[in-house]
């Protein structure tokens, strides 16, 4: 393997590390996942705490099936809704509920306190740290059009 593939799978292996510590967290103390608070996370700074199915589904790099799944046990716990698209029948948002934000605001110290701590511990590396470095610059994007799929149309071509 090469230096670049060796670094790669070192960055891959320590991110895995984080989110299993971060997702076991998660669950312990507010019984809920790291995919299920990522979810609740981006509807939270989305527009009116909502998307559609397939925009949260291209923001959190997951099929539409998974998401399906992850929003109904969301549902369950009255954290989100499902909503109709006002301007297509067929188009389903999922909206984050009241009790939904209440959760989500009782786990981010937590979350961002264990983010500290086990990325603290990932860090010796110094080119690990260099990274998150580098990452903490990144403006913060969430846009469903770089996850999807390219289907040969353009958004000049009015299909996104």
């Amino acid at each position: 393997m090469s230096k670049r593939s060796d670094s790669w799978l070192a960055l891959v292996q320590a991110v895995a590390n984080v989110e299993i510590e971060l997702g076991r967290l998660l669950q312990e103390q507010h019984g809920f996942g790291l995919s299920d608070y990522r979810a609740l996370e981006v509807l939270s700074r989305s527009a009116n705490s909502e998307l559609r199915m397939q925009e949260l589904a291209a923001y959190l790099q997951l099929n539409q099936s998974s998401v399906s799944r992850m929003v109904e046990r969301l549902e369950r716990g009255g954290l989100t809704i499902r909503d109709l698209c006002p301007d297509d029948k067929r188009g389903v948002y999922t909206v984050l509920t009241e009790k939904g934000r209440t959760r989500l605001e009782a786990a981010r110290p937590d979350y961002e306190k264990a983010l500290d701590e086990v990325s603290g511990k990932h860090r010796s590396s110094g080119a690990l740290s260099a990274v998150f470095n580098a990452a903490s610059d990144l403006p913060l994007k969430f846009d469903p059009a770089l996850s999807q799929p390219s289907t040969g149309s353009s958004a000049a071509d009015g299909e996104v």
